[in-house]
């Protein structure tokens, strides 16, 4: 027969349904506390207890001194003793010897029964929480202990509590106690009174356990749910795509005659459920996620700022269903897909696209395609506005509007977006790879400057470099970056990575044509000669490139040429043409004397500058005197049939003082 202690040890292993080794500790830790509290020993002396599981019997062992003679047997041990347990042991040692008391008294037994119930409680809250940590998203069911006003408690397994809060139950739903639900395990906490279990109803994934739970082809793996967008307690929608080729995911999760997606109704208090077929293409799946509404027309914008728009295009008579009850169709759409979506009606929307043609300017072309509709599109949208009845053929061409003037807009965004791409791509391939490879933190740039740019999100060097060549006004507009730091930040990058030479030529290798509409644009800001000149009637465009300021004109030595028998027209034209710039890049040996010469230079007109630039020195003070500058002009005069030779002089007021 078992005695007492076994029996005891075995009901408290069953009802507390603990591991053995987990209440052997506890009830050691409880014989030690209750020694200690029997002969007042110290906290630091070592003490150990065995307890024998068949028998019951318990040994407390305590380390002591060895001592000739023994004072305090609390922690001291005679040498005969203490070689009894130890035939090595000399005075001065320490030893472990078996010191069990006769009984603990009334005193210890209380403390340890108090240990061993806090030592259980402990270890049973510990395993509770292990327990229910593993099922956090799994189904469990419960039943119900109380209903108040911060929500409903449910009895668990293990003797454990859960706590539903009323924002996670079902809305109208009704809940009587003792009565056993299901619910969703959301959350495990731990809490000085042990663990605290969350439990939900109104959650989604309480919705995908469910499917799963009643679908087979959803366990198995051939079914997979996509997405999901609930109301709890009026309406949810679920995507769902099949893995494997031949199965019919919508037909599968509604079985037959509805059977599988009824009985998952009921369990969610008469939610209304709409099962679609997930499709890789958004606009279809868009238009999917709106059903029952019909739509004409799914037009994306994924290069929008923020969350990516779709503009959906419904028939007059859809669009209430479309945007369902206070929006409700609409916004699980928005929720099931991830995108913006934006209903519009086919008359708004003609309305709308036929503003954008009128007043925005990314139409422009578009407008230009749409001149011959764009009447046609006009007086239908006012028949409709008088309230006339418009025939199927009307809204047929306002669809074929509306469609025509989006899609061209989306090709537009799509050819923009290729060529920043292509722009990105080019870019990349000049900043060096190594800079890619460099972290944000070895550059070497002032900490305020470093602060920035890493908030921004830069990893690498590579990743700034190439923002800065791509869009350096992104930079310039962080918080905190002024042209100071942005100084200091291109120092650093060209410290880091010298510009190569191949790109210094490349920048200063411009074509020919913008070397001479540089000097050109530079001088159209100077005041160009009188209009009572015949030059500036003829050729305005040179007459304004003829005028320089005196600043930019470097100063030469003057040509005296003899102005001799005028050109004919037809010579003028004959000549060949050079760039200015080329003739005075490259010197050459001999000057041109005669006017013939001189038009082979240029023949549309001629700038020669003579300046009197002799300077004079005054052995006392030695300071340079120049005089003022002249400037000879010869301007041949087609209606005349004569060659013109102008002197200006530049006056100290600024006017221009000229000479026939």
């Amino acid at each position: 027969m078992k005695n007492e202690f076994v029996l005891a040890f075995n009901e408290v292993l069953e009802e507390k349904q603990l591991p053995k080794e987990v209440v052997l500790e506890a009830l050691q830790a409880a014989m030690i506390s209750a020694y200690r509290r029997a002969v007042n020993a110290s906290n630091a002396q070592h003490v150990d207890a065995v307890i024998d599981p068949e028998t019951g019997r318990v040994h407390i062992f305590a380390e002591k001194e060895v001592v000739e003679t023994v004072e305090d047997s609390r922690t001291e041990v005679a040498l005969t003793d203490a070689q009894k347990v130890d035939p090595e042991a000399q005075i001065g040692g320490m030893v472990i010897v078996d010191t069990t008391p006769r009984n603990f008294g009334r005193v210890a037994a209380q403390t340890a029964r108090q240990v061993i119930q806090q030592r259980i409680r402990e270890a049973e809250r510990d395993s509770q929480f292990k327990h229910f940590s593993n099922q956090v998203g799994e189904i469990i069911s419960g039943v119900i202990q109380a209903v108040n006003n911060q929500g409903i408690t449910l009895g668990l397994e293990m003797k454990a509590e859960g706590l539903m809060p009323r924002n996670h139950q079902i809305p109208g739903e009704k809940f009587r106690v003792h009565e056993r639900i299901r619910a969703l395990l959301l959350e495990v906490k731990i809490s000085p009174r042990g663990p605290q279990i969350i439990l939900s109803r109104a959650h989604r994934n309480f919705l995908r356990r469910l499917l799963e739970n009643e679908v087979p082809e959803i366990y198995h793996g051939m079914v997979e749910i996509r997405s999901i967008a609930r109301e709890p307690g009026q309406r949810s929608k679920v995507a769902v795509a099949a893995l494997q080729p031949g199965v019919d995911p919508v037909g599968a999760c509604v079985g037959l005659r509805g059977v599988r997606i009824q009985a998952i109704v009921r369990e969610l208090n008469d939610e209304k459920i709409d099962v679609i077929e997930w499709m890789a293409d958004p606009a279809v799946y868009i238009a999917k996620a709106l059903s029952p509404a019909r739509v004409s027309g799914v037009y994306l914008n994924d290069q929008s700022k923020g969350a990516k728009t779709a503009t959906v295009v419904v028939p007059e008579d859809q669009l209430s269903l479309a945007i369902g009850r206070d929006g409700q169709n609409a916004r699980l759409a928005a929720k099931l897909t991830a995108w913006r979506i934006d209903i519009k009606s086919l008359p708004e929307a003609a309305t709308d696209a036929l503003g954008k043609l009128q007043n925005d300017p990314d139409y422009a072309l578009m407008a230009v395609n749409e001149a011959d509709i764009v009447p046609q599109v006009e007086a239908i949208l006012a028949k409709k506005a008088e309230g006339r009845p418009v025939t199927p053929e009307e809204y047929h061409t306002l669809s074929q509007f509306v469609d025509r003037v989006e899609r061209g807009l989306i090709r537009q965004r799509q050819s923009e977006q290729r060529a920043e791409e292509e722009l990105e791509l080019i870019t990349r391939a000049r900043v060096p790879a190594a800079a890619f490879e460099i972290p944000l933190e070895k550059f070497d740039v002032s900490d305020r400057v470093y602060a920035v740019i890493s908030e921004a999100g830069f990893q690498t060097v590579g990743d700034l470099m190439l923002q800065m060549r791509l869009d350096p006004d992104s930079i310039l507009g962080l918080n905190g970056m002024g042209p100071k730091a942005m100084r200091e930040l291109q120092e650093a990058i060209d410290l880091a990575f010298p510009p190569e030479p191949e790109e210094e030529e490349a920048v200063a290798e411009q074509p020919e044509e913008i070397l001479e509409a540089a000097p050109a644009a530079e001088e159209a800001a100077v005041p160009a000669v009188s209009e009572a000149e015949p030059t500036a009637e003829l050729q305005p465009e040179l007459a304004a490139a003829e005028v320089q300021p005196e600043a930019e004109l470097a100063p030469v030595e003057a040509v005296e040429a003899p102005i001799e028998a005028p050109a004919t027209e037809a010579e003028v034209i004959a000549a060949p043409e050079q760039p200015i710039i080329e003739e005075a890049a490259q010197p050459t040996e001999e000057e041109p004397t005669s006017l013939d010469e001189i038009f082979a230079l240029r023949p549309e007109v001629l700038e020669i500058t003579q300046t009197e630039d002799e300077e004079e020195e005054d052995e006392s003070d030695k300071k340079k005197k120049k005089k003022k500058k002249k400037y000879v002009e010869v301007v041949y005069d087609p209606d005349r049939d004569v060659v013109i030779a102008k002197k200006k002089r530049k006056r100290g007021d600024g006017d221009w003082e000229q000479e026939w």
